[in-house]
């Protein structure tokens, strides 16, 4: 006497498919806040923080795909050092409608800059292309540090260098620095960092 065959479990393709594609959504957006997560990048300087590996043949394929996203960490280290924050000394997000001062001493390189990028690692629009602060337009007190604003406004003191952020979102600071000493190359966490203080009560 042969058993009856079991009855067919019915197929229910729409919610398998919606499985699916609900993993793989989630899957490319952990994988993409990974890549943009400044807090997992690298050695830590203050509030700044910077690749070891940027430009290097032993990169892994997290930073290497952090280069194809941003497109600011492809030269050797020997040639420039990218340090990012996303948070200002005290660890709070950096936002476009606050205004912040950094300040400190230059770093020991050929040359450096400080540019301010929204939290889509584009540049924030601006009518005179005010992009990038630099070792030479920068401005210097009497000891030789040097102080940049930026936020939605100008300074009231005409002599800092700002930066400015419109809008209201997240700010991501790059300090770039060309041609580092050796001794900063070979540590990089020991850049004396650039403090960020925000000014006023911004939240």
């Amino acid at each position: 006497m042969t058993s009856a065959a079991a009855p067919a479990l019915p197929v229910r393709w729409p919610v398998l498919a919606g499985l699916v594609a609900g993993g793989v959504v989630l899957g490319l957006a952990t994988a993409w806040l990974s890549l943009k997560n400044s807090a997992a990048f690298g050695a830590a300087a203050g509030p700044w923080r910077v690749s070891l590996l940027a430009g290097s043949a032993e990169a892994d394929l997290y930073t290497r795909a952090r280069v194809a996203v941003g497109g600011l960490l492809a030269l050797n280290r020997d040639e420039t050092m990218y340090y990012i924050a996303g948070t200002d000394s005290q660890g709070r997000p950096l936002r476009s409608r606050c205004s912040y001062r950094i300040s400190g001493t230059p770093p020991r390189a050929r040359w450096w800059s400080l540019t301010a990028y929204a939290d889509d690692y584009y540049l924030f629009q601006d009518a005179q292309h005010r992009y990038s602060i630099n070792g030479a337009n920068a401005a210097f007190d009497a000891a030789g540090r040097f102080a940049v604003v930026t936020g939605p406004v100008a300074p009231d003191t005409p002599a800092s260098a700002w930066l400015p952020t419109p809008g209201d979102r997240g700010v991501v600071l790059t300090l770039r620095v060309y041609n580092p000493e050796p001794a900063l190359q070979a540590a990089p966490a020991s850049l004396l960092p650039p403090v960020i203080d925000a000014i006023g009560d911004c939240r």
